[in-house]
């Protein structure tokens, strides 16, 4: 962190519970050198600290603070930038808001021109970020999520005016000096007309290179904007001196000609280059556009008795909103009048409209197929489904992958080592090259300068990474981040957790078998005692229960027993409910029932034993219905390479016969909740790469343990979950999806790197005039003189196109991840 001159500041403070924090957070700061003084307040949950000097470091703040066993409270916020161009502009921004004081961290993506920032609130504001983003020469569109936030049309219109504008001048330059004939017949040398039309081209359509330039040479450094201007100045600035001077100094003498037609072009070119970029990853985007356009910007209220057109922005929580047939529903709420089918497939990828009654859930930019309905909005603006979706895609598209750090690496390194190249470059055939090699050095070493492309190595990881989390948004999947992407490709082993995963979550009793009590005083007790279970097959017991209308007796002293059952006193009777293994550790013997367990857990049915007074008095079996599509996604996953593992709480029999019927090989059964986390651990033995899927609550240690996480029908939570993927819906299918999702991101992104990697490694030497050596007895083929000349020496307007199409290559392939199926 940067030094601070302020005397006094202002930090959140989390983890505060209590009167006695207040001192443990004020002792934890008066400790720290550059403190002078220290007042904290409970209620504001702040702390206002003098400071002794200005060497303000954060970090010794955070340290200090964690040390005590509290926290810095934080704020993220994702901007959209705008004047990146390659590579290392990603490092130069990054370093830049890193210096701003307040800033924790601070990440750039280049293909979405977005920066994800964490900061503290009170000490850094979005307008420090953007003086420091401003003063290394780039520009803040403004915070994703409001106005402005991405380049704007006139901007967009503004360089395809450039473009336009740079072509026309390029190839009427190219057009008079293909005549020369003609130049005779000017009453002045035709070279001051080159240099006139030239100098806008230069200087108003390339302004952006020298501002970018600018920019990096203000904090040392350099970009791809440094290339093309050093480069086109270069060859600028050269024909101006052979316009102006040419009859004093003794350049004439040599043959020496004037290269505006190289000038311009190369800046044509580059601007041409940039355009397609823009373009592409406006393409690259779509999946965040055409969700924003799901939502209409209007909805019909009914208020006073009647119906008005109300703007989303101004829809407020409790209010009706009548949707009709064909309509969008416009924010998330719940349904108060009418029935419809809704069709949620752009939310969840599951393409069979879900069908709505009054008290159940619809999502804002569904819509709404066959009746008209009421609903009461819940959520607006920020809070709905579809907001907390885009705003997911947002944060996955703005991080880092680990892949990229290579890139990263390289890109510190690339630009002065290519300015480095063309010097050497330049000296070298300044000595050695043929006459006039003051001619042939420049123009080698302009190639190099023009031909090197940091922004392909730049694009080669975000760029997949954008279409293909906005890809797996289309299909239900949330990719958390670009981490979670990168690891579900190495994935070896999938973990499916069986009740409400593998199985519809709804168990129901499938038989009653009891030689002490009629079925219906067994069921009665029964859910007397699971009344106040919030477990699944307590549940299944109680609504089986009240749809016979029974009457259920007070209990006393329950007890739930996590991965065992429950146990209460009924009418002074010890009752204990849940599976064998409760028995089993309460000393109960199973005797006449022993047999018709076993044949409860071979039909796949769980036995739940029910004792009274120390006696087993009778059996329940509970079945949870297979998902349709589960067995049809264990063999995808299996064709895939990828092993298949189920764990369950429930008993073996039960588990093997589900297992069986599914065609899982490998099952762990009776695990408690507490211990799903150690098996995965288990699995993880030899670097074996493990998915745990789950519902993200109970399954929550080994969703954490495990190497990527997936969490099934997360609906209206998506924000909430801590996974690493989560799937909107509660399809299966998504599982299998996601990890080939993935792999063709990270193939897509494996083609991305080779490729800018192998066209610097062998145009870079092309460039630097390395085939002079090869023709250099019996001279260039005729067929290959238009682009290398006489001598074997790249032509530079070829190296600006080799450049403007390498980027727009890697773009082109990420852009093939679009049609992922």
């Amino acid at each position: 962190m940067a030094s601070d001159s302020r005397d006094r500041i202002v930090l959140p403070i989390s983890g505060m519970t209590c009167a006695a924090c207040v001192s443990h957070v004020s002792h934890a700061l008066e400790e720290l050198p550059v403190v002078a003084d220290v007042n904290v307040s409970l209620a504001s949950e702040k702390a206002s600290i003098q400071l002794s000097n200005s060497s303000l470091r954060v970090a010794d703040f955070v340290d200090a603070l964690e040390d005590a066993g509290y926290g810095i409270a934080t704020d993220e916020v994702i901007l959209a930038l705008g004047g990146m161009t390659c590579a290392a502009c990603v490092t130069h921004i990054e370093n830049a808001l890193n210096d701003v004081d307040g800033v924790i961290s601070a990440g750039v993506n280049l293909a979405s021109e977005r920066a994800a920032v964490e900061y503290i609130p009170g000490l850094a504001a979005v307008s420090d970020m953007r003086h420091a983003v401003e003063d290394a020469g780039y520009s803040l569109l403004g915070i994703v999520g409001e106005q402005d936030e991405t380049a704007t049309p006139r901007e967009v219109t503004a360089l395809r005016r450039k473009l336009i504008f740079s072509l026309i001048v390029a190839g009427a330059i190219m057009t008079v000096m293909f005549f020369p004939w003609a130049h005779g017949l000017l009453p002045f040398h035709v070279d001051y007309i080159l240099l006139a039309l030239a100098t806008p081209v230069q200087f108003w359509a390339g302004r952006q290179f020298y501002h970018g330039a600018w920019g990096a040479l203000k904090h040392r450094t350099s970009n791809m904007n440094t290339l093309i201007a050093v480069g086109t100045s270069v060859a600028y600035l050269y024909s101006g001196v052979v316009t102006a001077l040419g009859g004093v100094l003794p350049l004439s003498e040599f043959g020496a000609a004037t290269y505006f037609d190289t000038s311009t072009a190369i800046i044509a070119l580059v601007l041409l280059g940039k355009y397609l970029e823009t373009r592409a990853k406006q393409r690259a985007s779509s999946a965040i556009r055409g969700m924003m356009s799901l939502q209409p910007t209007t909805a019909q209220v009914v208020r006073y008795g009647g119906r008005l057109s109300v703007d989303i922005d101004d829809l407020q929580v409790g209010d009706n909103i009548l949707v009709r047939p064909g309509e969008r529903i416009p924010v998330d709420g719940e349904v108060i009048e009418g029935t419809s089918s809704i069709d949620e497939s752009m939310l969840t990828g599951e393409s069979v409209p879900v069908d709505k009654a009054p008290g159940d859930e619809v999502f804002g930019g569904t819509i709404n197929t066959t009746g008209s309905i009421t609903y009461r909005a819940n959520k607006v603006g920020r809070d709905t489904l579809l907001s907390q979706i885009i705003r997911l895609i947002e944060e996955a598209q703005a991080s880092k992958a680990p892949v990229q750090r290579l890139a990263d690496t390289v890109a510190a390194y690339f630009v002065p080592t290519v300015i480095g190249i063309a010097a050497l470059t330049f000296l070298f055939w300044l000595v050695f090259g043929p006459a006039p090699s003051y001619l042939h050095a420049t123009l080698t070493a302009v190639s190099v300068l023009i031909i090197a492309c940091p922004c392909a190595l730049g694009l080669a990881t975000p760029a997949a990474i954008m279409v293909g989390t906005g890809k797996g948004a289309e299909l239900g999947i949330l990719i958390r981040s670009a981490e979670a992407l990168e690891r579900a490709n190495m994935v070896r082993t999938v973990a499916l957790d069986k009740t409400g995963t593998l199985t519809m979550g709804e168990p129901s009793i499938a038989s009653l078998v009891s030689s002490d009590l009629d079925t219906d005083d067994l069921l009665r007790l029964a859910a007397s005692v699971e009344f106040g279970s919030e477990h699944p097959l307590g549940r299944a017991i109680v609504k089986a229960a009240e749809v016979k209308g029974f009457a259920l007796h007070p209990v006393e002293e329950f007890r739930a027993l996590p991965g065992f059952g429950v146990s209460a006193t009924l009418d002074g009777d010890d009752v204990l409910l849940g599976n064998l293994a409760l028995m089993e550790s309460k000393g109960v013997t199973l005797k006449s029932y022993k047999e018709p367990a076993v044949e409860m857990a071979s039909r796949g049915s769980t036995p739940v034993a029910v004792a009274r007074g120390g006696e087993v008095i009778g059996l329940i079996a509970i079945a949870d219905t297979i998902r349709p599509e589960a067995q049809g996604v264990v063999s995808r996953l299996k064709r895939d390479g990828i092993e298949v593992v189920m764990l369950t709480g429930d008993n073996k029999r039960t588990a093997q016969e589900v297992a069986r019927r599914l065609g899982i090989d490998r099952v762990v059964a009776g695990v408690l909740p507490g211990d799903k986390a150690a098996e995965i651990s288990a699995l993880q033995d030899g670097d074996n790469v493990v998915a745990m899927v789950g519902d993200g609550i109970n399954d929550a240690p080994a969703l954490a343990q495990a190497d990527v996480s997936f969490a099934i029908g997360a609906g209206a939570d998506v924000a909430a979950e801590t996974a690493d993927i989560t799937i909107v819906g509660t399809d299966l299918s998504a599982i299998p999806s996601a990890i080939r999702l993935s792999k063709a991101t990270m193939s897509s992104i494996r083609q991305n790197l080779f490729w800018a990697f192998a066209y610097n490694v062998a145009l870079i030497p092309v460039a630097a005039g390395v085939l002079y050596l090869l023709f250099a007895d019996g001279g260039v083929p005729g067929v290959l003189r238009p682009m290398f000349g006489e001598y074997g020496f790249l032509n530079p307007i070829l190296a600006a196109a080799a450049m403007a199409i390498s980027s727009v290559t890697v773009l082109a392939n990420s852009l093939r991840l679009r049609r992922f199926k």
